[in-house]
């Protein structure tokens, strides 16, 4: 216990300094805060912020969205208690879960199963042709992300361990101007920095290759435990809009675009091709059992996070993993299906 409160405690400390920026301000006061962290890697997640849907459909409610760089910083300001939902990894969410965090959230949503869009790339200049060529070689990586724990999984199929390679935590901007300085041989991160350090880079490995090889990394949007209890149908009107984006995702690729692009800062034939890069999974695949699950009866996304708990106990990076217990219950279901289906 006393380890987890002096963790609190330095991570309180640490939150003002985590890579996020605040939402708008001048919300009204009369009202309560909705408070959603948000990354930019392509998903329904930012059509819904896109196009102001929350807003529009919680209108006794302000919502706040505060932008981070990596699952980590969102795990710290969970801790802080400064949100109330957010779009994390699934390896950070794994942690989460795990002592000694144990973060009171749930897994209320899969925003998007990795594919092409996480990769590991070297540098043209490396001279590096495949993961076993990174013996020595200087890696980065966001540290405690789904990139840091796909890399750990490529690094152990190529029969190489962490030892073997110097790993670099950095944030996907400052990976990609390390990349740009000579600093590092490779860097595992996502979209859309990817795409930047593939102009000069060589992809050794994509996380879809890694899932095929029994390692998935999944998008996912969490919920903090206490407000779910406490406001359930705003959790059920969230999950609806994520679903109505993954409807616009599959039925109008270009609209999703689209909105990926303004809130990325691309062009639109930029953020279809990175589209296509991710696995996007309907409503019914969603509370199916190989995913979430329905109400009662969890997913195997609670497996997938017992497994990657594992991974990550073996790799030294937590303590121990929790049983697959803690992971069931670790997902929300409540409603599931019929609330997607209203």
């Amino acid at each position: 216990m006393r380890i987890r409160t002096a963790l609190v405690a330095g991570l309180v400390a640490l939150t003002a300094l985590a890579g996020c920026a605040v939402g708008p301000a001048g919300q009204d006061s009369s009202k309560p805060t909705i408070r959603l962290a948000y990354q930019s890697f392509p998903s329904g997640d930012l059509i819904v912020k896109e196009n102001r849907w929350l807003e529009e459909v919680l209108p006794d409610y302000n919502v706040q969205w505060t932008k981070f760089d990596s699952g980590a910083d969102i795990n710290t300001a969970f801790i802080a208690g400064e949100l109330d939902f957010g779009a994390i990894g699934s390896s950070p969410v794994a942690r989460g879960l795990s002592a000694p965090l144990s973060i009171p959230y749930e897994v209320a949503f899969v925003l998007d199963v990795a594919g092409d869009n996480e990769a590991l790339v070297a540098r043209n200049e490396s001279g590096v042709t495949d993961v076993a060529g990174l013996r020595g070689k200087r890696i980065a990586t966001a540290f405690a992300s789904t990139a840091h724990y796909s890399l750990l999984a490529a690094l152990n199929q190529a029969g190489l361990t962490a030892g073997d390679v110097q790993l670099i935590d950095l944030q996907p901007q400052a990976s990609l101007a390390a990349w740009e300085r000579g600093d590092v041989d490779a860097v595992y991160t996502w979209l859309p920095t990817l795409d930047e350090l593939r102009k000069t880079g060589k992809t050794l490995i994509a996380s879809r290759e890694l899932a095929t090889a029994g390692k998935p990394t999944l998008d996912l949007g969490v919920v903090s435990t206490a407000f779910a209890t406490e406001h359930p149908e705003v959790v059920d009107v969230w999950r609806q809009q994520e679903a109505r984006a993954l409807g616009v995702i599959k039925d109008d690729p270009t609209a999703a675009a689209a909105a990926i692009a303004k809130q990325i800062g691309i062009t639109p034939d930029e953020a279809a091709n990175q589209l296509q890069q991710g696995v996007y999974l309907t409503p019914q695949e969603l509370t199916s059992a190989e995913w979430l699950g329905t109400d009662g009866a969890p997913g195997n996304v609670a497996q997938n996070l017992h497994s990657a708990a594992q991974f990550l106990a073996e790799q030294g990076q937590i303590p121990a993993a929790p049983d697959l217990a803690t992971f069931q219950k670790g997902l929300y279901t409540k409603g599931l299906p019929n609330v997607l289906q209203s």
